[in-house]
């Protein structure tokens, strides 16, 4: 066997164990987590409480999901490939919309038209912006996010609308196992995004795009017409997000865009379920699942709810460090092959 041969058949290995023990570090990190918020609060698991997490993790969970459509299809490099500044103040234009509509007397199936078009538009917009633009990401939606929160001020004046409806009614009656319909259908709509972006050639070609975008041109896909719809799928999301949003609160208010760092720490702790290192719409569900069940738990054991801001920034930062040192660690076996 040559240098080279055996240079990358130890390599992959590495790359491999590498991989694992950032997983298995994760997984260890969580159960412990859990298992402390257990022993400080007896009704911790119960199911009622799992139920409450779950519906509350609605919100967040679908922003999460979307932008990580678009980190997919921004590849390895997902800061500076694809993000979307701009799906939190899209919740809030698209929330006051909604329950603009609803309090304004509107059918239910006109408001949500008009707040699934609010979302689409600013995706739409974005995708225009980046992908045909050529204008950076960054840039780009945090441009469309103070515009979306402008036009939110003007829409409702910067005071919350309140809002009802069959729909909402319906949403926060409770399902099997006393679970909330919303709860429900959020996962339903979790495991939805999660089959389409693996069995069907749209996921399967998105992937590829943001993996490996010369081939995928070069194989006829349409690099930027896979970009540019996961941005306006990033903004449907908010939309649907949005719908959410006013069951809970009875209403739209302002300060959604609040919600910006925890949808970004869900999006991006998913890299660490990831064999290649990359988000993952698994990966975002489950990690949105945990930021909720922190935030819970600093609840029943009485801490400051603001704590949360700070434990995803440190998650936030471990996840982006360690993933980038692999990731450098791969490169340079690579380039030593």
């Amino acid at each position: 066997m040559s240098d080279v041969t055996q240079s990358a058949t130890l390599a992959a290995p590495r790359s491999v164990r590498g991989q694992q023990w950032l997983q298995h570090v994760s997984l260890l990190i969580i159960m412990l987590v859990l298992a402390v918020f257990a022993w400080l609060s007896p009704i911790f698991l119960t199911v009622m409480n799992l139920g409450n997490v779950l519906q509350q993790t609605a919100v967040v969970g679908t922003l999460a999901l979307g932008l990580t459509l678009v980190l997919s299809g921004g590849g390895l490099q997902g800061i500076t490939g694809g993000i979307d500044l701009s799906i939190a103040a899209n919740l809030g234009l698209s929330a006051a919309v909604f329950a603009s509509q609803l309090n304004a007397g509107q059918p239910i199936a006109i408001a949500l038209l008009l707040t699934l078009l609010t979302g689409a538009a600013v995706g739409l917009f974005n995708a225009l912006a980046i992908v045909w633009l050529g204008i950076l990401p960054l840039l780009a939606t945090l441009t469309s996010m103070n515009i979306a929160i402008g036009l939110e001020m003007v829409l409702t004046s910067n005071a919350s609308v309140s809002a009802s409806s069959d729909l909402q009614n319906l949403l926060l009656s409770n399902g099997p196992l006393a679970v909330s319909w919303l709860g429900w259908s959020f996962l339903l709509l979790a495991f939805g995004v999660i089959a389409l972006s693996r069995l069907t050639s749209f996921g399967l070609r998105l992937q590829a795009v943001g993996s490996h975008p010369q081939a995928a041109n070069a194989a006829g896909i349409g690099v930027k017409r896979y970009q540019g719809l996961s941005y306006v799928l990033c903004g449907v999301s908010a939309a649907i997000a949005a719908i959410a949003s006013v069951s809970l609160l009875s209403g739209s208010s302002p300060g959604a865009n609040d919600n910006l760092l925890m949808v970004i720490a869900a999006a991006l702790l998913g890299v660490v379920f990831s064999r290649r290192l990359v988000p993952t719409l698994g990966g975002a569900l489950i990690s949105a699942l945990f930021l909720s069940l922190i935030a819970n738990g600093f609840q029943l054991i009485n801490v400051s709810s603001y704590w949360i801001n700070g434990v995803e920034g440190v998650l936030i930062l471990l996840v982006v460090a360690l993933t980038a040192l692999l990731r450098r660690r791969q490169s340079r076996r690579t380039q030593g092959v």
